[in-house]
């Protein structure tokens, strides 16, 4: 007991060099409580933004996109088989009409079509099959397609070869004539069985709620496009003429399926002519160890499958999001290490520089008996109550910094291109379709978890525990007689 008020009432006399070390070292763990802090909330917000593959590493989606740089200019895709081409041609068929099939000139008419401008199609059954590959945890059917309306008046003056192309995508294709409208969005069909597994989780549905009905016409909107139609929950949308009741609005995430309208599996399949067959596999592996494996099993099962794996999605991500996280494992890790190190050696240095003035008291000690781990406990000791208030003072320096990082940190934006690097196949992650790049929000958080705050105080210590070694080797060399030459 006596040690511990001996430590405590000479750490008050020097009252200022306390305070200094103190503060030495709580700057430099309240750097790294900042830092730790601001790390963690991207590693969260990264994992925000890669949430709808659910377990990042275990999950792929497998199409077979057409790659349009092969085709030749009859309009012809060398690559593919014959079954394949008429395969590709009768679900694509539907996109050019000739106005006089139509009716008579004068007459109004309205017409619906689906078409998949970049996936082939292929038949149910190979579900069943990849889902029977060894390391597949689970797998689910889906189909991505645009629906294309077209009304107006059949033209007075038709043209002689009559028609044109509707177009598959905004801005694409030939324009129709002035009383002609045609309009598109895109359609993916769910399998609700799976509902964890496919282009729309009920965890992201955001308003209303997700497929309950195995029977009625029910469809879920993308945010987006509910905000640019003004659809709202128990409103409709007309698909193949059919109408669906809108019972859920659902956001989704950088990465998802982004189509307009999700609406049944066995729904679509049936409007658009292509019962039994899907575009888009969803498949998740046991563990991330057979992602690879199981991605290669997946190409050799299907003929001109092509996986996309989570990994290769979180490879596309970029932004100020990833901009901000490389800064953070780069410069914060040096500013981490730097900032403990200027700590360590200012404490070092400050406790060498008291025992130095302290040679008369400490010499004193020695001559009064005291044999030489007791001063060297009494220097150690404290530095390391010292090393403790650096680090409570590091702490609350921390949580200030964690405080300015969630309440000023402006907002990351992270981006995802649909891999148009590996030439024009129109094919995006997740069976994203045409959709060349997706982007998101996140706002950004600095949590400060109970670990880090002791892993701090432990810092702090650890710096104490080396400048009391320090000046621990100071003291040790002491002797009475250097008492004596201090003494006026």
């Amino acid at each position: 007991m006596f040690f511990l008020t001996y430590m405590l009432s000479e750490l008050r006399r020097r009252i200022g060099r306390t305070v200094l070390t103190a503060l030495g070292l709580g700057i430099g763990v309240g750097l790294v409580v900042t830092v730790n802090a601001l790390s963690t909330g991207l590693d969260r917000a990264q994992a925000e933004v890669l949430e709808p593959l659910t377990g990042v590493g275990t999950d792929m989606s497998v199409s077979r996109p057409i790659d349009f740089s092969s085709a030749d200019q009859s309009g012809g895709f060398p690559t593919l088989s014959e079954e394949e081409q008429q395969q590709l041609r009768a679900e694509n068929g539907g996109g050019r009409f000739g106005l006089r099939s139509l009716g008579e000139p004068g007459e109004k008419f309205s017409r619906d079509d689906f078409v998949s401008t970049a996936q082939l199609s292929f038949p149910a059954s190979e579900v069943a099959e990849i889902r029977g590959i060894e390391g597949v945890s689970a797998a689910a059917g889906g189909l991505t397609l645009n629906s294309i309306h077209i009304e107006g008046t059949v033209p007075e003056n038709t043209p002689g070869t009559g028609g044109f192309t509707a177009p598959a995508q905004p801005g694409a294709g030939g324009a129709p004539p002035e009383n002609i409208n045609a309009s598109n969005l895109s359609v993916t069909g769910v399998d609700q069985r799976h509902q964890e597994l496919g282009a729309i989780t009920p965890g992201q549905v955001t308003s209303g709620r997700y497929f309950r009905s195995k029977d009625a016409r029910e469809a879920i909107v993308n945010e987006s496009y509910a905000s640019r139609e003004n659809l709202e929950i128990g409103d409709s949308v007309t698909l193949g003429g059919k109408e669906f009741s809108v019972v859920g609005i659902a956001e989704t995430p950088l990465g998802g399926q982004s189509s307009d309208v999700y609406v049944q599996l066995a729904q679509l399949q049936a409007l658009s002519d292509r019962v039994g067959r899907v575009n888009t596999v969803y498949v998740r592996a046991e563990s991330s160890d057979d992602v690879s494996a199981v991605a290669s099993s997946i190409e050799s099962t299907l003929d001109g499958a092509s996986v996309t794996t989570a990994e290769d999605l979180a490879d596309r991500v970029a932004g100020t999001l990833v901009d901000a996280k490389n800064l953070a494992g780069t410069l914060g890790t040096a500013l981490m290490v730097v900032g403990l190190l200027s700590a360590f050696l200012i404490a070092s240095l400050l406790t060498l520089s008291s025992v130095t003035k302290r040679i008369r008291e400490l010499g004193t000690l020695k001559a009064l008996g005291w044999p030489q781990r007791l001063v060297v406990r009494q220097v150690t000791g404290e530095s390391l109550i010292q090393g403790l208030l650096g680090g409570l003072f590091g702490v609350i320096l921390g949580l200030g910094g964690a405080f300015l990082v969630k309440s000023f940190a402006p907002s990351l934006e992270a981006t995802v291109g649909s891999g148009a690097s590996e030439g024009p196949r129109f094919i995006g992650p997740f069976g994203q379709g045409a959709v060349e790049q997706a982007a998101t929000q996140v706002a950004l958080d600095a949590p400060v978890s109970i670990a880090l705050v002791l892993g701090a105080v432990g810092l702090a210590l650890l710096g104490g525990l080396i400048a009391g070694a320090v000046g621990s080797l100071r003291a040790a060399r002491l002797r009475p007689a250097d008492a004596l030459r201090h003494i006026d």
